[in-house]
Formats: C-alpha cells, sequence, structure tokens
C-alpha cells in the first residue's frame, strides 16, 4: 500500500492529521510507509494535484475525491464530516474506511 501525506506548512491541522492517519493506521493493522511531502510552491501544488491541507492518498487516490470545479494550490482544505459539519481533518472513520477499502 502507497500512502502519501501532503501538507502545506501554513495550515496547523497538518500534525493533527498526520497523527490522526497513523493512528487509523495502526488500528486497521496497515503497516506501510507513509510518504511526508510538504508542498511548497504553487507549481508543486498542480503538480501533484494538491487541493489543500492535509491531503490524504492511498494507492495515489484521494481519501476523499473532491468533486467539481478542482483548483490546485496552496491552501488549507475544509472536509465535511459524517455529521454534515466542516473540519479542517477527515476524521478518523474517514481514513479508517479509505485504509479497508484500499485493503479489499
Amino acid at each position: 500500500m502507497h500512502i502519501q501525506f501532503l501538507y502545506y506548512e501554513d495550515c496547523l491541522s497538518h500534525e493533527e492529521g498526520l497523527r490522526r492517519l497513523r493512528e487509523a493506521m495502526a488500528i486497521e493493522g496497515v503497516q506501510a510507509p507513509i510518504e511526508i511531502v510538504k508542498v511548497e510552491t504553487e507549481a508543486q501544488a498542480e503538480a501533484l494535484r494538491f487541493v489543500g491541507s492535509p491531503t490524504i492518498l492511498i494507492n495515489g487516490v484521494d481519501i476523499v475525491p473532491v468533486s467539481g470545479e478542482v483548483r490546485y494550490r496552496l491552501t488549507c482544505r475544509t472536509y465535511r464530516l459524517e455529521d454534515g459539519r466542516f473540519s479542517p481533518l477527515p476524521s478518523l472513520e474517514m481514513i479508517r474506511a479509505a485504509l479497508q477499502k484500499a485493503k479489499a
């Protein structure tokens, strides 16, 4: 399993996001390295198809795919949680579901 964690340093939620990813991996029994990518320029954001910080990719697929018009840039990301609230991070359950899907 190839796991990437992309972040923009100005978004303060990335440390908690990485901790949450590691927790989900431990719960799901996934033992894989995490490629941590610091996105520093607009050109890099465009090349990586970076929609905001943090972004988690499993086998090249965003754990929460973005629909509609997408802009790749240095920005903080917003996730819609299961209960409809917005958060700067995906929930632990969202990460676990993506890991489970990748394992299947």
